[in-house]
């Protein structure tokens, strides 16, 4: 059993490095990315990644307390897509 605990934390410290590649590359991205829209949405990816990122830490370490923040970030995160696409929606209306 111990040996299965050791894998494990070693695998999820493998995923929790490769997640945080990918962060490097989303916030290049949302950094550079050439409209609005495309930022908006490599921040929503952004947040996608910072939830599994939580979940591999709550995994890591044993504790649960990571999985309910991960469960706010992701109410807050769909709060504010849908906010800004209704924003979007209705700022490029009034161009047209």
């Amino acid at each position: 059993m111990a040996d299965l605990t050791a894998f494990l934390s070693q695998v999820a410290s493998v995923l929790a490095v490769l997640v945080m590649l990918f962060l490097a590359g989303v916030m290049y991205r949302m950094l550079r990315g050439p409209d609005v829209a495309d930022r908006f949405v490599a921040l929503d990816m952004l947040t996608g990644l910072v939830i599994a990122l939580l979940a591999i830490v709550s995994i890591m370490y044993g504790r649960r307390e990571f999985l309910d923040v991960g469960l706010g970030v992701a109410a807050f995160s769909f709060v504010g897509t849908v906010a800004v696409g209704v924003f979007l929606q209705r700022h490029r209306g009034r161009k047209r």
